[in-house]
């Protein structure tokens, strides 16, 4: 049987997206070839209080799959457990949300279906942002910020200034993404960004849960 999430409601989810600061995404083939359930349990000793799976070059049972054997993981430590794309396998996973691109499976859509889900859309200017609004995301992702090798795009990186262009018109809770490193930490805090979303620099540390206390402590400065 899978198991429920700890998250009851739509309201907890987003109080515990308010509460985010690193926000790991991971995905097998930016592992260094470690199994993602032993990243996964690493990034949640390391305090983080959402996790992604993102998976683009595995089947859905694989990533049905990998979402069981993450779901007693999140609920043992309070995370709220993201898919990537794919909302029967959210659904059937019992994850908290999905996260959905630009092609994926339309905003409204996955409201009819999901309506308790956590739904986030992948951003890459003002307009995409504001379709999402009025579209019923909960939440979006800004990015990419800086150029990235984890994802096609088909637009370039947007830079800092995306933030202040894209944030405040779009009024929705918001992750970025795209390209962090370490020393990218302190501007995206001072540009205005509170979840900040990593791929490789945390999947690919010798010390995943130290890599996470470390960059966890930035924001407490």
């Amino acid at each position: 049987m899978v198991l429920q999430s700890c998250f009851s409601s739509r309201e907890e989810k987003a109080a515990a997206f308010d509460a985010v600061d690193i926000y790991p995404v991971i995905s097998s083939e930016f592992t260094l070839g470690r199994p993602v359930v032993e990243i996964f349990e690493a990034v949640a000793a390391g305090g983080v209080k959402i996790v992604q799976l993102r998976e683009k070059n595995k089947g859905m049972k694989y990533l049905y799959e990998l979402a069981v054997a993450c779901r007693p993981i999140a609920n043992r430590y309070g995370i709220l457990l993201m898919i990537d794309d794919h909302v029967d396998v959210a659904l059937a996973a019992n994850a908290d949300g999905v996260h959905l691109g630009q092609d994926d499976l339309p905003v409204p859509v996955a409201r009819a279906i999901a309506p308790g889900l956590w739904l986030g859309n992948s951003t890459h200017n003002l307009e995409e942002a504001l379709a999402a609004k009025a579209a019923g995301a909960d939440c979006i992702n800004i990015g990419p910020i800086y150029p990235t090798q984890t994802k096609s795009v088909n637009c370039g990186a947007l830079g800092l200034g995306a933030i202040g262009r894209i944030a405040p018109e779009a009024g929705l809770p918001f992750s970025v993404m795209g390209g962090i490193k370490k020393h990218c930490i302190p501007e995206l805090l001072a540009a205005g960004a509170k979840h900040i979303a990593m791929v490789t620099e945390i999947t690919q540390a010798p010390d995943v849960e130290a890599r996470v206390r470390e960059l966890r402590a930035l924001f407490n400065r």
